[in-house]
């Protein structure tokens, strides 16, 4: 059975763990990586995980105000569990957490191949967002 938990604390090891089960890392800049995910880990916002007996399966992190907005930084899943609905249950807990859904308006950055996800969960893809991308984008091989 997998829990979900919005008041989890992750290591990096475990994170970066998590991270070789998933496609999620290729979205990070590989320039001090370690040191840029210790910081992450320690400031987000919000951090919902899912486990399966204890192994870290999912995670959404969320940057909010709490009042209006919640930004998804992160959202993965592990490839053994995808198409469970994982993620989908990881971005209700998330937007739950920030302030619920008549509150909270939630967007966030996606790969094209992940638009047709955030669909199913009621999101637009929208011209509307801008964005400044770091200098240094080379990305991470895991």
């Amino acid at each position: 059975m997998i829990l979900y938990d919005d008041s989890d604390h992750l290591t990096f090891e475990e994170y970066f763990e998590f991270l070789h089960r998933t496609d999620l890392g290729q979205q990070y800049v590989a320039k001090n990586f370690g040191t840029r995910v210790r910081t992450m880990l320690r400031n987000v916002a919000i951090i919902c995980t899912a486990r399966d007996e204890g192994k870290l399966v999912g995670i959404c992190f969320g940057l909010t105000d709490f009042a209006y907005f919640l930004f998804l930084t992160d959202l993965g899943v592990d490839r053994d569990y995808v198409g469970q609905g994982i993620g989908r249950e990881l971005i209700k807990h998330c937007i739950n957490k920030a302030g619920g859904p008549e509150d909270i308006t939630i967007m966030t950055i996606s790969h094209d191949d992940a638009i047709p996800f955030y669909a199913r969960c009621e999101m637009i893809n929208t011209p509307n967002l801008v964005v400044r991308y770091c200098d240094d984008d080379e990305p991470l091989t895991l």
